[in-house]
């Protein structure tokens, strides 16, 4: 980077000077900072101290959690007075990301200030900053948790995980359900439509501001490695972009590898007016021993893994990020790298990796290392290269994150999971294909993935710039990767739908009618029909005046609604009669019998009493005139209502006929003791749960039945994966209470079909035996054995059968309860209950 100019510098230095002026606060923090803050930073962080919620869309890398981190601060400016103070609550869509979080802002504000809250993680949990995953701040609010008490400030981190198809609903129920008086701090990769997500956010939070950056902080450099040739994706002649394909990567694939050897050797006497392709043909390539290429060859081939490597290595482009989609993939190129005999560590570093290594696993069983491959993980970490996916133990991902981030770990290939937020920059990402399996075909990555996955590139305060490389494959389009680079597509659209358990603790709270309400006000409706959340929020506030109006009147409401129709009846015959002079005796001598009757009804009533009539009249008028035009928003709304009420309607008739809600005597609709027991079932299959728990169904199971059983209500197989048949399930009860449990799915699936709802995919029993021997107390070679599964699988899933026992040992009756807890106990031992916190 060049420094800036003495004009530059002066009109930095008189837009600090006026920073300090208007936003003193924001100037104080933007000091205290490593580095010169962004424009956009900047004015994230002017719209906090505003008082305004705010929305930062920016890409990968950017430093967008600055303006979180500016949350944070402002809400720990004034010390806590009595053990009181301002709070705020910093959420992630993942474990590991929170973990990450946690210790940096420990860092900053101290051990006894910062909590962290992961749904199997609770520390400190009352501290005045407290970091968690979204779905514990949701369960949070529909409880009424004290701990929301002095909230002032929440950030919503990676916020664009709302449009994710499973969890996305939780970050709107937050969104909808804070209280107005927090203060949001919505963080989010650059999507296409941000202005209109920050309309919404205006729409339910209120005063929002948008801020959109799509500056990258650190250049990126795109380019294509053909062979042992890293040639620029664009054309940059005369240091000018002019975004056109590099005509270089053309040629070779219009000769589509034939004679690519010669064509190369005749051109490169032409490339020097090619500023870019010049800067490539200097970089080493093989140190010569490419070896010459017949003329009849048919395509270009690949360079091995090790070799790219080593080419990085001479080309000071490490560390590099390796995007395989694939976790074998990313286990076999390790061992290629190893086997290379590659090694990218000095002495000194890999004593350091070492100490660090033995630090992080020390908890760990020294039986359990082998079975974990760990002198082999180990070894290769020394070696300065490691993998990372969602099968590794989460031990080993964390020291391979902190390794990486130390600049220890050199080269590390992973799978796109490391793309979703982890603080892991690199120097270079490399993509050794542009297409992944989506679960059931081979697709090609959109432009957002893409722009996800280089965004790693360049790390700022030490890289001048990022570079992305694209490994040449046969059919390589170039102009197909350089839209995939250019382009900006990355539409944020909701993924929310009402649940059984949000319906039980919206009717709770709100009752149907107002609940059906709020489901108006979701991003989902919003995108539907923009107009019905602003009439959802009219109808909330001038609700609110209504109140206020009922409670200026002393007299019972109804008392004196009856009371003004009859003064408004008698002035209507009043006027009728004095501007009716021409009528008929008969007629005029029955309107003032009528007259006369109103007048005795009036003074009769018990309201003519009051001595404060003629103000409670004021205000009874504008009650009604209100009420009037609420009911006719309400209208509008009835006839705008998407398919977000539709839905909350056919899962409310659904729990009415399980007799999880009644419909009261006055209309209303209430829950029964079974939907009370239901607001505390969180997850895909709620309504499963709480039906077995009404049924019975697992009364008699034993701690390491329960927990075999729990397991299959969250473990999700393989697309390929068949069931394990009745000879491979756990023996005994279990096998009697499995059986029920998927007969009753079955009605269950059945009833949800019959009120046009999607249903549920079958109960699956695939982890059930292995669950069942780790909760007798089997050895981990055994369990994971009967998996079949990588070691990070098996504790993912098993954390999520501890979150639904925890669950169940809180509602269930005794000695079902109790069952519980011991279930979850013993689940929750080794590899598991290992925490890298």
């Amino acid at each position: 980077m060049t420094d800036p100019g003495p004009s530059e510098r002066f009109a930095r230095a008189q837009a600090s000077a006026a920073l300090d002026r208007s936003h003193p606060i924001t100037a104080a923090f933007a000091a205290s900072q490593r580095f010169t803050l962004d424009d956009f930073q900047i004015a994230g962080c002017r719209a906090l101290e505003e008082g305004r919620s705010v929305l930062v869309a920016a890409p990968t890398g950017a430093g967008k959690t600055i303006v979180g981190e500016f949350a944070v601060h402002l809400a720990m400016r004034e010390p806590a007075v009595g053990g009181h103070g301002d709070k705020a609550f910093y959420t992630t869509p993942i474990k590991a990301l929170s973990n990450q979080k946690f210790r940096e802002l420990q860092d900053v504000y101290g051990p006894d200030e910062v909590g962290l809250l992961t749904g199997d993680t609770n520390i400190n949990g009352s501290a005045r900053i407290v970091v968690m995953t979204t779905e514990v701040l949701r369960n949070m609010l529909y409880a009424d948790s004290p701990a929301l008490r002095g909230l002032r400030y929440v950030v919503m981190d990676e916020v664009h995980y709302l449009a994710d198809r499973f969890r996305g609903a939780v970050w709107e129920e937050i969104i909808i359900h804070l209280p107005p008086s927090v203060k949001l701090v919505s963080l989010s990769a650059t999507v296409s439509n941000a202005e209109e997500f920050g309309d919404w956010l205006d729409t339910v939070r209120g005063d929002t501001e948008v801020i959109v950056s799509e500056t990258r902080p650190v250049p990126l450099e795109q380019h294509v490695l053909v062979r042992g040739d890293l040639l620029p994706l664009f054309d940059d002649r005369a240091g000018i972009a002019t975004a056109q394909v590099n005509q270089e990567l053309m040629r070779i694939r219009s000769f589509k590898g034939q004679n690519y050897e010669s064509n190369r050797r005749v051109q490169s006497a032409n490339s020097a007016r090619h500023a870019g392709y010049e800067a490539s043909r200097r970089r080493p390539n093989r140190g010569g021993k490419r070896p010459v290429r017949s003329a009849n060859v048919q395509r270009i081939e690949r360079l091995d893994r090790p070799d790219v490597v080593e080419l990085l290595a001479r080309a000071n482009l490490l560390p590099a990020i390796f995007f395989i989609f694939s976790r074998v993939g990313c286990d076999a190129a390790v061992q290629q790298v190893r086997r290379s005999g590659v090694r990218l560590t000095s002495q000194e570093e890999r004593a350091e990796i070492r100490a660090v290594v033995e630090e992080r696993t020390r908890s760990l069983h020294d039986e359990d290392l082998a079975v974990l491959g760990y002198w082999e993980w180990l070894d290769n970490l020394e070696r300065g290269v490691a993998s990372h996916h969602a099968g590794l133990l989460p031990a080993f991902k964390e020291v391979v994150e902190e390794l990486f981030q130390r600049k220890l770990v050199k080269v590390v290939f992973a799978t796109e999971t490391l793309a979703l937020g982890i603080n892991m920059p690199a120097r270079t990402v490399v993509l050794e294909k542009l297409e992944k399996f989506n679960g059931e075909a081979r697709v090609a990555i959109t432009s957002g993935e893409y722009t996800q996955l280089t965004g790693r590139a360049g790390r700022r305060g030490i890289d001048v710039e990022g570079h992305a490389v694209i490994q040449w494959t046969e059919g390589l389009d170039p102009q197909a990767v350089a839209a995939l680079a250019s382009r900006r597509t990355y539409p944020l659209n909701s993924s929310f739908r009402p649940t059984y358990n949000m319906a039980v603790n919206l009717i709770d709270q709100f009752g149907r009618a107002r609940a059906r309400e709020i489901l108006e006000s979701s991003f989902a409706q919003f995108q539907a029909d923009r107009a019905v959340v602003g009439l959802a929020r009219q109808v909330r506030e001038q609700e609110q005046s209504l109140t206020g109006y009922e409670k200026a009147m002393t007299c019972h409401l109804g008392d004196f609604a009856e009371y003004s129709e009859i003064r408004r009846d008698l002035s209507d015959l009043e006027k009728l009669n004095r501007k009716d002079a021409g009528a008929s005796r008969s007629t005029r001598d029955k309107r003032q019998r009528e007259i006369g009757g109103l007048r005795r009804r009036m003074q009769r009533h018990p309201c003519h009493q009051c001595p404060d009539r003629e103000n409670h009249a004021r205000w009874a008028e504008r009650y009604w005139k209100l009420k009037r035009t609420i009911d006719k928003m309400r209208q509008q709304i009835q006839t705008r209502t998407g398919t977000v009420a539709r839905i909350f309607d056919r899962v409310v008739d659904v729990l009415g006929e399980l007799e999880y809600v009644r419909v009261e005597d006055d209309g209303t609709t209430a829950l029964t003791p079974s939907g009370r027991t239901m607001r505390r079932i969180y997850g895909e299959r709620d309504l499963l749960v709480a039906e077995s728990l009404r049924r019975g169904l697992w009364k008699d199971l034993d701690a390491p039945a329960l927990a075999a059983l729990a397991c299959c209500l969250v473990y999700e197989p393989r697309r390929e994966e068949s069931g394990p048949g009745e000879r491979g399930l756990p023996r005994g009860a279990f096998r009697t209470a499995f059986a029920d449990t998927l007969d009753l799915w079955q009605r269950l699936d059945d009833l949800e079909r019959e009120h046009h709802l999607p249903g549920s995919e079958p109960v699956a029993a695939g982890l059930a035996q292995a669950m069942h021997s780790w909760a007798r107390g089997a050895m981990l070679d055994r369990v994971l054995g009967e998996a079949d599964m990588a070691a990070g699988d098996f504790v993912r899933w098993s954390k999520q059968t501890i979150d639904l026992l925890d669950q169940l040992s809180i509602v269930a009756d005794a000695p079902l309860a109790s069952t519980a807890r011991k279930a979850l106990e013993s689940v929750r031992r080794g590899i598991v209950a290992y925490s890298g916190v």
